[in-house]
């Protein structure tokens, strides 16, 4: 049996019987979330809601590589469109999970501004949802068809396994030392980009928070002190890697560029965080697009000091709206 093969019997096995055995004793669980919220005083019972979403991300989950299954029994395993049409629905089906059950609000700008043709998307990373987020942005809101850079740790999802490899993904590994061979990976899933197809990455390689911020703005002190010197003011984003952005643009020469930020996500890259959140208040974010026409981005040297200034940029336009956010409460 093949890796990938063995990867799925468990990952797959493993959210089948996940749904069964949370729908089977959510009598017991939803007891023991209320009572440990109950004596942490936490009244927003941020422990049951969060399992409750766990019940109904693997029951979501079990529903998405069922129909992967049936797509690939009928030969349908290689129909590009039904499993972004699948994609499409889970997304918005998780993303409704998210509201039903932690009360998650997203409000988003300029999804009806990015317009016709290819497109690249350089989106920030702060919180584990990113993907997810902009996956129901494109596929719900614009109605295109998203291609991801994302990591190969990833395909431990079994729907990012089976239906994010029917459609062009690739799954970087960010360890490697093929670094030429992963641009080359990089390269390959841009390649053909059409009109409602927009590639999507996110040049900070990782989630960012204040430890890794700190310890990636240090190491840039000698390595590039130019980038050190702008970066040491930086309070929400990571020194982007340009590199694979860069990769993305050379195979799309024609594609216009979209800036993906967000305010609400920081903080929310791991499960503590999420339950630090939901004890406090109620989830809320704001997701912005902003199209930035391919004649302004430069190329070369030139594309790295651009990347780096628009990302700082960003971080000052969401230091401004979470300044304004505590002026409004």
């Amino acid at each position: 049996m093949s890796r990938a093969w063995l990867r799925r019997v468990m990952t797959c096995g493993g959210v089948i019987i996940g749904a069964l055995v949370l729908l089977i004793l959510a009598p017991i669980w939803i007891v023991v979330c209320v009572v440990i919220d109950v004596f942490s005083r936490k009244w927003r019972f941020p422990t049951l809601r969060l399992i409750a979403f766990a019940l109904c991300w693997t029951w979501l989950e079990s529903a998405g590589v069922i129909a992967s299954f049936f797509l690939w029994i009928f030969g349908q395993g290689k129909n590009v469109k039904a499993h972004y049409a699948l994609q499409r629905w889970w997304a918005a089906q998780l993303i409704r999970s998210l509201r039903l059950t932690c009360g998650l609000k997203i409000e988003v700008s300029g999804a009806d501004e990015v317009g016709d043709g290819p497109l690249v998307c350089f989106g920030r990373h702060a919180s584990l949802g990113d993907a997810l987020v902009s996956a129901w942005i494109f596929g719900s809101l614009t109605r295109r068809y998203p291609r991801y850079v994302m990591k190969k740790e990833l395909l431990a999802d079994p729907c990012l396994d089976i239906v994010g490899q029917r459609i062009p993904n690739y799954f970087v590994d960010r360890g490697s030392a093929a670094v030429r061979q992963e641009l080359v990976g990089i390269r390959t899933m841009a390649a053909g980009l059409g009109d409602r197809d927009v590639a999507v990455i996110f040049p900070e390689g990782t989630r960012a928070n204040d430890k890794r911020r700190t310890a990636l703005v240090e190491r840039l002190e000698k390595r590039a002190p130019d980038r050190y010197a702008l970066f040491r003011e930086a309070n929400f984003v990571l020194p982007p890697r340009p590199a694979g952005a860069t990769a993305l643009l050379e195979e799309v020469p024609t594609a216009n560029v979209v800036l993906l930020w967000h305010v609400g996500f920081d903080g929310l890259d791991s499960f503590g965080g999420i339950l630090r959140r939901l004890s406090i208040k109620e989830p809320a974010a704001h997701v912005t697009l902003e199209l930035i026409p391919r004649e302004s981005v430069p190329s070369g040297d030139a594309f790295v000091t651009w990347l780096d200034e628009r990302w700082m940029e960003i971080d000052e336009k969401v230091k401004q709206a979470y300044l304004s956010r505590q002026g409004e409460s």
